[in-house]
C-alpha cells in the first residue's frame, strides 16, 4: 500500500509491505495544502520477530492493547488455556494456547499495543 503523509512542511510518499516500509519520495508541502496528521493515523510496519526463540509461536489474533498476561515463563498450559487478554474496540479478547505445552518465552506485557500476527509468546 502507498501512503502520502504530510509532516512538518514536507510530503512523504511511503510504500508499506507486510514487513517493510520504503520511502519513495520527499517533497515540500505547499502552505495552502498543509494538513496536520495525527501520529496514530500513520501506519507502521511490524518489527520482524526476534530470532533465536525456541517453540511454537503464539500470535495476536487482532490488533489491540494487552490488558494482562496470565502466564509466566515455565507455566505448563493445556490447549485452550487463556494466556493473555487483548482489548480491542472496548472488547476483551482471550488469547488461548493453541496446544498443550510449556511457556518458553513471553514477548509482551500489560499495556503493550500489538498488531495482528504480532508474536506474543512461544510454547515449547
Amino acid at each position: 500500500m502507498k501512503y502520502l503523509v504530510s509532516l512538518n512542511g514536507k510530503d512523504y510518499e511511503v510504500e508499506v509491505d507486510k514487513e517493510e516500509a520504503v520511502l519513495l519520495s520527499v517533497t515540500d508541502t505547499p502552505a495552502s495544502q498543509a494538513v496536520a496528521v495525527p501520529a496514530a493515523a500513520i501506519p507502521v510496519a511490524a518489527a520482524p520477530p526476534p530470532t533465536g526463540l525456541n517453540g511454537d509461536p503464539v500470535i495476536a489474533p487482532l490488533p489491540g492493547t494487552v490488558l494482562s498476561v496470565k502466564v509466566t515463563v515455565g507455566t505448563a498450559v493445556l490447549k485452550g488455556d487463556v494466556l493473555a487478554v487483548i482489548e480491542a474496540m472496548k472488547m476483551e479478547n482471550d488469547v488461548t494456547a493453541p496446544r498443550d505445552g510449556t511457556v518458553s518465552a513471553i514477548l509482551c506485557k500489560s499495556g503493550d499495543t500489538v498488531q495482528t500476527e504480532a508474536l506474543l509468546m512461544t510454547l515449547a
